[in-house]
């Protein structure tokens, strides 16, 4: 199939999305808030004073969400792109695993926090095997670093691929947390292999 031809139809399907309407008229950055949305309702994720630390944040809609859902919270945002300002929440631009960026957010909040939300995937090679493997790694990471911040009960969610490293996952998710559940939400596309892992009380 032609580039073009594949262009005009995610076009068009991002037009027939009742999601994407939706994030447009409601003034989301995009409709993955939905995703979100639906895990906190199922889930009882937030409540009002929570420290949050939203990894891969951009473009934002998961800060988005969390800002205005969360009275008195405490929010950071961390993503290697830009993303447009939003209100009420410390933004970094840089890399959640390395010792600088590590050390920002560690001094924002100068003591555990309440919950980690990942929405992060890596860019697709079109082999959804090896973007499962490589989203799968991130997810791992997002969990260990999870691990360092996170207070005893505390509450991290991570997107994850159903592949060949969904068994992995779920095994380091046991050794760390007491919880674990896994969740497709209605907004993630049916023809996605994604879902999410919600995770509680660390071990």
């Amino acid at each position: 199939m032609k580039k073009n031809k594949i262009s005009k139809n995610w076009i068009n399907k991002q037009r027939r999305d009742v999601y994407v309407r939706q994030s447009i008229v409601e003034g989301y950055n995009s409709r993955a808030v939905y995703k979100l949305k639906e895990i906190d309702e199922k889930f009882k994720i937030f409540k009002n004073g929570n420290s949050i630390i939203d990894l891969g944040a951009a473009p934002g809609s998961w800060s988005q969400y969390v800002s205005k859902k969360v009275k008195h919270a405490k929010i950071l945002s961390i993503d290697l792109l830009d993303f447009e300002k939003i209100e009420n929440i410390c933004q970094i631009k840089g890399d959640f695993t390395d010792d600088v960026s590590k050390k920002k957010i560690k001094d924002y909040f100068y003591s555990k926090v309440d919950v980690v939300i990942s929405d992060m995937a890596v860019n697709t090679t079109g082999n959804k095997n090896l973007d499962s493997i490589n989203t799968s790694e991130l997810c791992i990471e997002a969990m260990n670093f999870s691990k360092e911040v996170l207070k005893e009960d505390g509450k991290f969610i991570s997107k994850i691929f159903m592949g060949s490293t969904f068994n992995e996952i779920i095994h380091e998710s046991k050794k760390i947390f007491k919880e674990n559940k896994v969740f497709k939400p209605a907004a993630s596309r049916k023809d996605s292999k994604e879902s999410f892992i919600i995770c509680k009380f660390l071990r």
